[in-house]
C-alpha cells in the first residue's frame, strides 16, 4: 500500500495481544475499518490498545488518516493514541495528517500542547511540510510524488461539519488541497504570529466563507486578541477586492463570539457606521448592513432611509432593521418608508419588512395584506418564514386562517406544521384536518413547541371524547 505521503505499508508489532483478532484490539481494528467512531469508543473504554495496528501493520489511527474520518481518529487520540508515534518510514501520524491536507483530521489529530509536546526540530518539520504543499500547489506535488505527468482529478468534498475543501488525485494517490489552513493552524498551535496580510491573503485565494482557508483564518485572527491584529484586518476595508472587504466582515462577525468587550463593540460599531456610509458595492454593502444593525447606534434610520430606494433588492433586505427607531420609536419618516417597502416588488424585502413591523399594532393592517400576498405568490422558499408569521400575527380575521389552510397543501412539511400550529392557536374548527395533512413528524420534534401544541389540541379532544 503506497501512501500519498510516499511512505509504504510496514508490519509493526507491538504485542502478540494485538493480533489477536478475538480479543478487544482485533474488535478496535475491525471499527475502525468500518467507520464506526461509537464503537471505537466502547472498545477503548472497555481496554483495547488505542495503538492497536490495523492489518497493514500500522497504528489504526493511520488507517483513520488515510481514510479522512475525523469521528474515528478524534476517538483514537482521545482514548490515548499517539499522533507523534514515529513509524518505520520515519513518518508520525500527525505529519500524515498534515500531509493529507485535511483540516478536520489535522484538528482531530493535532493532541494537546503541541508547542510543549513537539522538539523545535519537529515543529519546524511538521512546518516545512505544510509550507512545501502550499508553494507546490496539490496537483503538482502529486503529480511528483507519482511519478507521472497525468491530470489531476478535483472533486470538492466536505471537511469536517461546515467547511468544504478540493479533492485532488493522481496517478492513483489522493489528497485534501487544505493545506494553507492546516499551516495556519499549524503556526496558530506553535504561536507563529504570522503577519495578518498574509494570512488573509491564504484566505482570499478561495472568496467562500465555507472554504476551510477561509474559515480557518477567520477563527484564527478572531483568537488573536490584540489591538494590533484588529487595526490589521479592518484596514482590508479599504481594499479594492471585494473578497477583503468581505473578510473582514466575516472577522468581525466571528470576533463577537470570542470578545464582547466594550470598547471593541464600540470601535466596531462606528467603523461600521462609517463603512455603511461609504461602501459602493451591493453585495459588499448589504453585509455591512447586517452587522451594522445588530447593535444600536444613532444613525441607523439615516442609514436606513438612504438606502430604502437602492436599487439591489439585497441591500433593501437589510433596511428594515435600521428603521427599528431608538428604543424602537419610528419617526414619521421611518414609519413611511418601512411602509413602502412592504410594497416592495423584492418578496423578500416585503417579508423583512413585515417581520420588522409586526410589533406595532397600527401596522396590522398593512403587514396582513402584504403577508397574505406573500403566502399565496410565487416565491415558494419563503414559504416557511410567511407561514410563521401568519400563524403567530395577533389578527384573527378569516382570512389568516384561510390562507393557513392553503399552506396545508405545500409540499414542505415544516410550512404545513406552522399552518397547523397557527390553526390550533386561532382553535379553528378545521385543525383535525390540518393534523391530519402535517403527517407523521419523524426524530428532532420532541421539544418542538408547535408539534406540542398540535399533540396537546389531539390529547384534550380524545380525552374530552372519553368524559
Amino acid at each position: 500500500m503506497v501512501f500519498a505521503n510516499g511512505g509504504t505499508a510496514t508490519l509493526v508489532k507491538t504485542g502478540d495481544g494485538d493480533m489477536n483478532e478475538d480479543g478487544l484490539d482485533g474488535r478496535l481494528r475491525s471499527a475502525v475499518q468500518a467507520g464506526d467512531a461509537k464503537s471505537v469508543r466502547e472498545l477503548l473504554d472497555g481496554g483495547a490498545n488505542p495503538d492497536t495496528v490495523d492489518a497493514n501493520g500500522l497504528p489504526v489511527l493511520c488507517a483513520a488518516v488515510a481514510a479522512y474520518d475525523e469521528p474515528v481518529a478524534e476517538a483514537l487520540v482521545e482514548g490515548g493514541a499517539d499522533p507523534d508515534h514515529v513509524l518505520p518510514d520515519g513518518t508520525t501520524p500527525l505529519w500524515r495528517a498534515v500531509d493529507g491536507g485535511s483540516p478536520a483530521i489535522f484538528s482531530a489529530v493535532l493532541g494537546g500542547e503541541p508547542r510543549l509536546r513537539l522538539s523545535e526540530s519537529a515543529r519546524e518539520r511538521l512546518l516545512v511540510l505544510a509550507r512545501g504543499w502550499c508553494e507546490t500547489g496539490a496537483a503538482e506535488e502529486l503529480r511528483r510524488r507519482a511519478g507521472v505527468p497525468n491530470q489531476a482529478r478535483t472533486v470538492r468534498v466536505q471537511d469536517g461539519e461546515y467547511d468544504w475543501v478540493d479533492q485532488v488525485s493522481v496517478g492513483g494517490l489522493v489528497v485534501r488541497a487544505g493545506h494553507a489552513a492546516v499551516l495556519t493552524s499549524l503556526e496558530w498551535a506553535f504561536r507563529v504570529l504570522t503577519p495578518v496580510d498574509e494570512l488573509i491573503a491564504r484566505a482570499v485565494e478561495q472568496p467562500d466563507d465555507e472554504h476551510v482557508c477561509w474559515s480557518t483564518v477567520r477563527w484564527i485572527l478572531a483568537e488573536r486578541r490584540s489591538f494590533e491584529t484588529w487595526s490589521a484586518v479592518v484596514a482590508h476595508r479599504h481594499h479594492p477586492d471585494r473578497a477583503h472587504r468581505r473578510f473582514v466582515l466575516a472577522y468581525l462577525r466571528a470576533r463577537g463570539l470570542f470578545d464582547s468587550s466594550p470598547y471593541y463593540a464600540k470601535k466596531e460599531n462606528e467603523l461600521l457606521a462609517t463603512w455603511a456610509a461609504e461602501e459602493t458595492d451591493s453585495e459588499v454593502l448589504a453585509k455591512v448592513l447586517d452587522i451594522f444593525t445588530e447593535q444600536e447606534h444613532p444613525d441607523h434610520e439615516a442609514i436606513g432611509l438612504r438606502y430604502a430606494g437602492h436599487p439591489d433588492p439585497r441591500v433593501r433586505r437589510e433596511v428594515p432593521y435600521a428603521l427599528s427607531g431608538a428604543g424602537g420609536v419610528r419617526t414619521p419618516a421611518a414609519r413611511a418608508a418601512l411602509i413602502t417597502l412592504m410594497s416592495d416588488p423584492d418578496a423578500g424585502v416585503r417579508f423583512m419588512a413585515c417581520t420588522v413591523g409586526m410589533p406595532e399594532a397600527d401596522l396590522l393592517p398593512e403587514i396582513t395584506r402584504a403577508l397574505l400576498l406573500l403566502a399565496s405568490g410565487p416565491a415558494t422558499d419563503m414559504r416557511g418564514g410567511v407561514a410563521a408569521a401568519l400563524a403567530g400575527s395577533p389578527d384573527r380575521s378569516p382570512a389568516i386562517a384561510d390562507a393557513l389552510v392553503a399552506l396545508l397543501d405545500d409540499d414542505d412539511q415544516i410550512v404545513r406544521l406552522e399552518a397547523a400550529y397557527g390553526l390550533v392557536l386561532r382553535d379553528d374548527p378545521r385543525i383535525a384536518e390540518a393534523i391530519e395533512r402535517v403527517g407523521p413528524l419523524g426524530d428532532g420534534f420532541e421539544h418542538d413547541h408547535r408539534a406540542d401544541a398540535l399533540w396537546r389540541w389531539r390529547w384534550q379532544k380524545e380525552k374530552a371524547a372519553g368524559e
